[in-house]
């Protein structure tokens, strides 16, 4: 089998370090042209751009703000004049302290949901629309094994989030699948990431490791191709799907 992408645009959030990395390489190889979305790290977002070569993009955006998740999604329609599937994979981790005060408690949920959920739907929102106007296109949107099995006291927030990725993706596809559009979950579990790091450095990773069933953690590279057969539109029948990749530490 043949993975093939040749021809089409895909918008990767968060592309320029871990998982949304590993991705943008992976869909640029089987041919796609790459918007390689990054926040902070410019640099680290040319690398990856560089390595996939061809016309691929790097574009700025902040989605803890909404304009700017606004912006970035229609600055990818200008520049590339259409895109075929976008894969919102940016998100953030943040450990609050059951002990914390309400303002600090509110503040964590507040981030996490812009950035994990809300600027993730709008981007669905308007890739929608913007699929309907080309008649189909992909949403592959990440979520994580803590939207089935919860999540740790100090990550409840992060948990929660993603559980609203999980049924806002079922929901587009349900109720787009007539106008061509195919939306999928993919729920990592613990991967070896920056973003990750911090758990380890507090844990340590054979901590992780006891909470798996394979013999090592899951890498980014073990996500990546999973989400490019899913952009290619062969396995478009399982839309409304979630693909667990969580080296089963949670299985449903």
């Amino acid at each position: 089998m043949t993975v093939d992408l040749t021809g089409q645009n895909i918008l990767v959030t968060g592309a320029s370090r871990g998982i949304g990395a590993a991705i943008a390489r992976s869909v640029g190889g089987a041919g796609a042209r790459v918007a390689v979305h990054y926040r902070a790290d410019r640099s680290g977002a040319e690398v990856v751009r560089d390595a996939v070569g061809g016309d691929s993009t790097v574009f700025q955006a902040d989605l803890g703000n909404m304009t700017e998740a606004e912006e970035l999604f229609r600055a990818v329609v200008s520049s590339f004049g259409r895109v075929d599937g976008v894969v919102n994979n940016a998100g953030i981790a943040l450990r609050t302290s059951p002990e914390a005060s309400t303002e600090e408690w509110a503040a964590t949920w507040d981030h996490t949901l812009d950035v994990n959920l809300k600027s993730l739907a709008l981007l669905s929102h308007l890739a929608v629309k913007h699929f309907r106007e080309i008649e189909g296109g992909r949403l592959v949107n990440i979520a994580s094994r803590a939207a089935f099995r919860g999540d740790t006291k100090e990550y409840i927030a992060y948990a929660a989030s993603k559980g609203g990725v999980v049924a806002l993706t079922r929901s587009i596809a349900r109720a787009y699948g007539k106008d061509g559009i195919r939306a999928f979950i993919v729920a990592p579990g613990f991967t070896r990431t920056d973003m990750a790091r911090a758990f380890t450095d507090e844990d340590g990773e054979r901590h992780a490791l006891d909470d798996i069933a394979l013999e090592a953690l899951t890498e980014p590279g073990d996500i990546a191709p999973i989400v490019t057969l899913l952009c290619s539109g062969l396995a478009d029948h399982a839309t409304g799907c979630t693909i667990d990749v969580n080296a089963g530490s949670y299985v449903h």
